[in-house]
């Protein structure tokens, strides 16, 4: 449905993502929440969307405006090319508000400083130790992350430990502001059929098939381990890469590769019918593949990590390993070896959904936070 916007009383621009209503990651989704919502309580909302990913190109829909700018289009210089010329381009708007997503973009905030608009950027998570962003990458990200504390209004963060760590490291009182979930009772259980699945049959992983998302670790556990059921992997990278080449090579019946699913309710399925979910994601801080797990009820078997011990309430709400194989293949026989207490934790998962990963909540936040900063810069 594409429609103008009423008039509003405050404007805010959203940019460093690839656009709406383009869902591919967490950035994309949180643009499309969020955006969304604000439009609907009278906030004129303008996204910026990456030009070349867009076929069609519509002013506007569901009342939000899109503005399509152009990038280099290099692996590494796409998302910072796109996001430098829409950063240009809104401080030259008549916009109350910058909202920012990707530490990658802190140091564009001197722009927006000159110009003198008003901005929040929303940093994510520890990008610099992310093994993909080796030397120059790494030492560019930790820079921008710092610029990002120097040059816009308002850092948030998405976690408490994310909060902490930036604390720390830049000497900056950052904003928590959770990622928002969509918590979901069913799903189409046929929709499995497809891959000849049943439920309870396999455990899953869900993320891009990056070294930082530990599938390597859980995939040779899961091989080490006597299980009969399968484990399936949902994701892969856009690229080729030996990484992901190796992962697939590797010789087991029981294992399932599904690629990318972009059907939400196939994807759905998959979560809700999963004998358990594992989460092997290192560095961030809410990840939105957990709160999907946490909000179809799975039963979740996480990496021991600081975020992942917030986000499950310190093993409330799920089950640890440590970072080795052989920890894997051990808490694997556990699971399938104590099956009351993997339903136990389907039962309570979703109450792992505080209010501060309700999307309206979220929202409040957000808006509380640009009326703020519109507000200080008169």
């Amino acid at each position: 449905m594409k429609s103008r916007p009423k008039t509003p009383n405050l404007k805010v621009a959203i940019l460093g993502a690839k656009g709406y209503p383009y869902v591919y990651g967490g950035y994309d989704t949180m643009v499309k929440e969020l955006g969304e919502r604000l439009q609907k309580r009278g906030v004129e909302v303008t996204v910026y969307c990456h030009r070349a990913l867009f076929k069609d190109k519509p002013a506007y829909v569901n009342g939000i405006r899109l503005v399509y700018t152009p990038a280099i289009e290099k692996k590494s210089l796409t998302q910072l090319t796109h996001s430098f010329v829409s950063m240009l381009h809104a401080c030259f708007t008549d916009v109350d508000v910058i909202f920012v997503v990707n530490s990658g973009n802190g140091p564009f905030g001197i722009i927006s400083r000159i110009f003198r608009k008003p901005t929040a950027i929303n940093v994510d998570g520890l990008e610099w130790l992310r093994p993909k962003w080796k030397g120059l990458g790494a030492k560019y990200f930790l820079w921008a992350s710092k610029m990002a504390t120097k040059f816009y209004d308002q850092v948030i963060n998405d976690s408490d430990e994310m909060q902490r760590i930036y604390r720390e490291l830049f000497h900056v009182d950052s904003q928590v502001i959770a990622y928002g979930a969509n918590p979901s009772l069913s799903a189409d259980a046929s929709r499995i059929s497809k891959w000849n699945l049943e439920k309870e049959s396999y455990f899953l992983i869900v993320g891009r098939l990056v070294p930082d998302n530990n599938a390597d670790i859980i995939i040779q556990g899961f091989v080490r381990s006597n299980s009969k059921r399968k484990l399936v992997i949902v994701g892969d990278v856009p690229f080729k890469d030996s990484y992901v080449d190796n992962l697939k090579s590797i010789k087991d019946d029981r294992l399932l590769f599904t690629g990318y699913v972009t059907d939400p309710e196939e994807l759905k399925s998959l979560y809700h019918n999963c004998y358990a979910y594992f989460h092997g994601h290192e560095y961030g801080g809410t990840n939105p593949a957990m709160l999907k797990a946490l909000g179809y009820g799975c039963a979740i078997l996480a990496l021991n990590t600081a975020f992942n011990q917030e986000m499950l309430q310190n093993g409330k709400h799920g089950k640890y390993f440590e970072k080795n194989p052989e920890a894997v293949k051990t808490l694997i026989h556990i699971a399938e070896s104590e099956p009351d207490t993997m339903q136990a934790l389907r039962d309570t998962a979703r109450a792992g959904l505080t209010q501060k990963y309700n999307w309206d909540h979220v929202t409040d936040q957000y808006l509380q936070v640009f009326k703020s900063l519109s507000n200080k810069h008169g």
